[in-house]
């Protein structure tokens, strides 16, 4: 389907370097969008724009940290000189770190009389950990918001997107950091969809199910490619017993981006998750 009112549009990807970021940078580029593609890693980053410019679209790559305020001001500049103001803010950027991770899913009694090195419980979780997890996904959102939102503001049909996740409805065992940030920024999201609202700016989220990425395949895959016991209980979690591709996600894209199709949504998390959170287990 060809979306456009997207054609010409400068859209601002953080996180683009990674697996479905980059398939969001991708997906918009189609669309006749400039893409920039924002990332920690320019060379992640270039990688990505790189494949946009050798199928006919338009991109740059941008090395910056979404965490760094002068980080970003620099990016805004160096994208508004190359594309103009932004239309799109697509905030993708975050992760998980193992400083935010517990190695069981729950706490036993023995834990708390032998004290096993290679366990980590909750009460061994660093703070500084959690706290680097919550302010990468939390504050790596807003910081990206409050600079390119300025220039959004005074444009007609700009929208923000963000990557909310399952972990907002449903927190996982073993990732308490990424998890709380996750609701953090379903929340916000609605925050901000009520704040721009009178100056235009829609605001909503898309929520993915399991995807295979860089950033879980230790969680989801054995060095051996064979799946491991928490790939088993998230497809028995799934109705529809297997993990989403990146361009199951487009339409959702597409959907909040063009506002023929969305004029009269904001503040809403669209989840494409095969069934995950509708499946009570029974």
């Amino acid at each position: 389907m060809v979306h456009e009112n997207l054609n010409g549009r400068v859209a601002v990807v953080t996180g683009g370097g990674g697996v479905i970021c980059g398939a969001f940078a991708k997906t918009l580029a189609k669309q006749g969008v400039k893409v920039a593609v924002l990332d920690l890693n320019e060379n992640a980053a270039q990688g990505v724009a790189d494949e946009i410019k050798a199928a006919g679209g338009e991109a740059i790559a941008v090395g910056c940290d979404v965490l760094n305020t002068e980080s970003m001001e620099q990016a805004r500049k160096t994208v508004n000189e190359a594309f103009g103001t932004c239309d799109i803010l697509l905030n993708g950027a975050g992760g998980n770190n193992p400083k935010g991770t517990t190695t069981k899913e729950t706490l036993e009694k023995i834990d708390l009389i032998e004290k096993d090195e290679n366990v980590k419980t909750f009460f061994d979780l660093d703070p500084q950990g959690i706290s680097f997890v919550f302010d990468l996904n939390f504050l790596g959102t807003l910081i990206p918001t409050q600079v390119f939102a300025r220039d959004m503001a005074e444009k007609e049909n700009a929208c923000i997107v963000m990557v909310s996740s399952m972990n907002a409805y449903r927190p996982l065992t073993k990732i308490p950091a990424y998890s709380a940030a996750k609701a953090a920024v379903k929340n916000f999201t609605e925050f901000m969809a009520v704040h721009f609202a009178e100056v235009g700016i829609r605001v909503n989220a898309i929520a993915p199910g399991f995807f295979s990425t860089n950033q879980n395949k230790t969680l989801l895959w054995n060095d051996d490619g064979t799946p491991t016991a928490r790939t088993g209980k998230i497809l028995a979690a799934t109705p529809m017993k297997r993990f989403g591709e990146t361009e199951e996600l487009d339409g959702a894209l597409l959907f909040l981006c063009d506002e023929a199709y969305s004029s009269f949504v904001t503040g809403t998390t669209v989840i494409v998750d095969g069934g995950f959170n509708a499946y009570s287990g029974v």
